[in-house]
């Protein structure tokens, strides 16, 4: 009855417009004060030893670096590399910018930045090269998502703070599932691009292609500092993202200097805009996650699924729809901060591993970020594109329904996340 009630109040107060955060904290606050005796002082400390926690400071980090990054130049020089090493191809430079939305995604960990920094230089090439627009942004808004699946990730860091999951498992987890979908992406890119007859790019001299490698050489580094850092145990995952953002500063203003000093004020303001939205959400998580806890509801809700029979594949089923559905009213954030904690007692119960779990939830995240109402990639494309949300949503399909294909093959075969890290850490 009290999660009917929690539910209830939460869903009323998204549907009158306000922010999910403030929907979150006010659920909280009207059911602690209303319905239970809980003292206000547990709620304040609540709140502050909720985002006490050494792994929340990778996420502003992350978001400078990824803002340094799409600023500097670096995205450019992924793209010419990567046009030197596929676009001789049917669809060259939709699958240049594939392959670009791949390795910016090793280096940035934000969907939505990786839409911009790629698609803002991408799009419009193709455009005059005589691709559809439509083509070129549904390739780019559904490549940008890898921006979440290969590490870094801010969503991957997200989960771990939520259920205690080891970040350097998820990383190394995410790293299979993120190669394997942008070979996906980029085979229906080249289908499409094969039946339709689209231009190809002349094929480049491996002098060429090295000169471009050399070129982007800087960006790319930065995917084996964070990276073999981790694993080689030089840094945790947080200090790595402080080694990522000092990197991508450096690059950006003394190596590359595509960015002035002058505009770096502007990114650090633009970047703890970004990083006090996140954290503030993350906070009042923590709040509802700690109401769920102290009335029982996840273990009550994993006790009632296992007394139904739901075995391991129905579950996960049951997941994916209910994840799916969370994405046409949240944005991915707020769907792990809420969720996570609800459902993992119960994967927990079924013996369904953390970190297969954890991949599982940011692939559904993935597909959210690329359909309506709430898809910030279809925004973010919309803002490159300027075309309507509708337009957009006809475009992205062919590739929305390979990541649901994908989506069942991440599901119901978990080596494809565990096996590199049981390799890495057995």
């Amino acid at each position: 009855m009290n999660a009917m009630i929690i539910f209830v109040l939460l869903l009323a107060l998204m549907l009158t417009g306000m922010p999910i955060s403030i929907s979150l904290g006010l659920t909280v606050l009207t059911f602690l004060f209303t319905m239970t005796d809980v003292p206000i002082e547990s709620v304040a400390l609540k709140l502050f030893t909720g985002i006490e926690k050494f792994e929340i400071m990778a996420i502003p980090f992350f978001i400078l670096a990824g803002n340094f990054l799409t600023h500097g130049g670096v995205a450019r020089r992924m793209i010419n590399f990567a046009s030197s090493m596929v676009g001789h191809w049917h669809g060259g430079l939709a699958l240049a910018g594939v392959l670009a939305c791949a390795l910016f995604a090793a280096v940035s960990g934000s969907s939505p930045a990786t839409v911009v920094a790629i698609g803002s230089i991408i799009l419009p090439a193709m455009v005059r090269q005589g691709y559809p627009k439509g083509f070129g942004a549904g390739v780019i808004t559904t490549s940008g998502a890898l921006g979440i699946l290969i590490p870094p990730s801010i969503v991957m860091v997200m989960y771990s703070v939520t259920t205690n999951t080891s970040v350097g498992k998820l990383f190394m987890a995410g790293v299979i599932p993120g190669i394997m979908l942008a070979f996906f992406l980029g085979l229906t890119t080249w289908f499409l691009a094969r039946k339709h007859n689209y231009p190809r790019l002349p094929k480049a001299s491996w002098g060429e292609r090295w000169a471009t490698f050399r070129k982007s050489a800087w960006g790319l580094l930065l995917i084996v500092i964070v990276m073999g850092g981790i694993y080689s145990g030089a840094f945790t995952p947080t200090e790595a993202a402080a080694m990522a953002a000092v990197y991508a500063f450096v690059i950006a203003v003394f190596v590359y200097k595509d960015l002035k000093l002058k505009q770096v004020g502007k990114v650090l303001l633009d970047s703890a805009a970004m990083s006090a939205m996140l954290l503030y959400i993350i906070t009042n998580a923590v709040l509802f996650s700690f109401l769920m806890t102290s009335e029982n509801i996840p273990q009550a809700m994993a006790e009632w699924i296992t007394g139904q029979g739901l075995g391991v594949i129905t579950f996960l089923l049951v997941v994916n729809i209910l994840l799916l559905l969370a994405g046409n009213v949240m944005e991915p954030s707020s769907i792990v901060l809420i969720m996570a904690p609800i459902l993992f007692p119960v994967a927990m119960k079924l013996g369904i591993d953390p970190v297969h779990f954890g991949i599982l939830i940011v692939v559904n995240m993935e597909v959210g970020m690329c359909h309506p109402p709430v898809g910030l990639n279809l925004y973010v494309a919309s803002g490159i594109t300027k075309m309507g949300i509708t337009e957009l949503t006809v475009a992205v399909w062919p590739w929305l329904l390979t990541m649901l294909c994908f989506l069942v093959l991440v599901t119901y075969v978990p080596q494809i996340s565990l096996w590199l890290p049981n390799l890495i850490y057995s």
